[in-house]
């Protein structure tokens, strides 16, 4: 995008209050190359050195999990309708330890099960607006299909009908586990990484005499204290239906900062942390941020606040020319003293 445009998108953001100040990385695409193989690098860095770790504590967690679960259905042969209705949190365990592993869209067709009973029991509970015939019919077809598809080569004892060896317990637990978490690696990888961005912002922040201090969502936030900061913050938008109607809705935003000293409007500075370790699901997910800062910008107490992005990993200059255009700037990882630039 031509630095040209870029100006003059910047001046129709002022006109609705966005920025008030000189743009950090959006108004330089002749940086962005430089930048983005920087970021690249410094996330597969970070991805060799800590995603191995991460991923294996989080499966020897994960395998404690199962290794209840086996223990609550007497090693799988006891699955039954009054083990999943105690139970309910061993099903995403169970789902896992079919032939082939079953999604939970795939249970609920297989089954033919209340989607709303399957999802609550994800969650760790069983529904309560049902009637407990139903309830049951339900778990009976869910436990039916889970016996007849479990995985006879993981757990051997069934085939031979003999009781489990702590073993072959062992080995089993560990590789449901396993499956458990690769269905789930990438979440726990970018949980991993948002909690090290998380970290990084409030070092620097701290090291700058800030305080760490969330201010309660039911004051404005233009009352939030000077130098303090908050992490997952709750931050009042507004939302516009079809017909132009005004809803109050509650958004999440990573690092929310009161400088020492405040400006005019007394608006925060509100920073989202994103990292990515590819280029696909950036440019998937890019209008998010342009939807959340308008919802921002459109309620009274937050319409003057800066949204910064705080950035790590696969950004290519395809989604950075396109929050560019949507008047978001951003810093980088690798270059976090731009902070400095935000009057901190």
């Amino acid at each position: 995008m031509e630095l040209r445009s870029l100006r003059s998108l910047r001046s129709k953001t002022l006109r609705k209050g966005q920025i008030r100040r000189k743009m950090i990385n959006a108004d330089k695409p002749h940086l962005w190359k430089n930048d983005v193989a920087a970021s690249v690098d410094m996330y597969n860095n970070w991805f060799m050195k800590f995603a191995p770790k991460t991923y294996r504590d989080k499966r020897a967690e994960v395998t404690k999990h199962v290794r209840t679960g086996l223990l609550k259905t007497e090693d799988l042969e006891n699955i039954t309708t009054t083990v999943l209705q105690a139970n309910p949190g061993i099903l995403p365990m169970l789902r896992m330890s079919t032939c082939p592993p079953l999604a939970r869209d795939r249970l609920i067709g297989l089954a033919y099960a209340d989607k709303n009973v399957v999802l609550r029991m994800e969650e760790g509970a069983c529904p309560l607006r049902i009637s407990a015939v139903d309830l049951g019919r339900n778990l009976e077809r869910i436990a039916g299909t889970l016996t007849k598809l479990l995985d006879q080569d993981i757990f051997p004892w069934l085939a031979a009908k003999k009781k489990a060896t702590t073993r072959e317990r062992a080995r089993a637990s560990t590789i449901i586990a396993d499956r458990m978490c690769g269905a789930q690696s990438d979440p726990i990888i970018r949980n991993a990484q948002e909690a090290r961005q998380l970290k990084l912002i409030s070092d620097y922040l701290t090291a700058k005499c800030y305080v760490q201090k969330n201010h309660p969502s039911s004051k404005p936030i233009t009352d939030m204290p000077h130098g303090t900061f908050g992490l997952r913050m709750g931050v009042v938008g507004i939302q516009l239906d079809r017909s132009g109607n005004e809803k109050k809705v509650n958004i999440p935003v990573d690092v929310v900062i009161q400088p020492h000293e405040p400006r005019r409007h007394r608006a925060p500075i509100l920073i989202e942390c994103k990292s990515a370790g590819d280029f696909t699901n950036v440019n998937k997910r890019r209008k998010e941020e342009a939807a959340k800062i308008a919802q921002i910008h459109n309620a009274p107490d937050t319409g003057e606040a800066e949204f910064i992005l705080f950035l790590c990993g696969y950004f290519d200059g395809q989604y950075l020319g396109y929050e560019a255009f949507e008047g978001i700037d951003w810093i980088w990882e690798h270059r976090i003293e731009d902070m400095d630039q935000l009057g901190l």
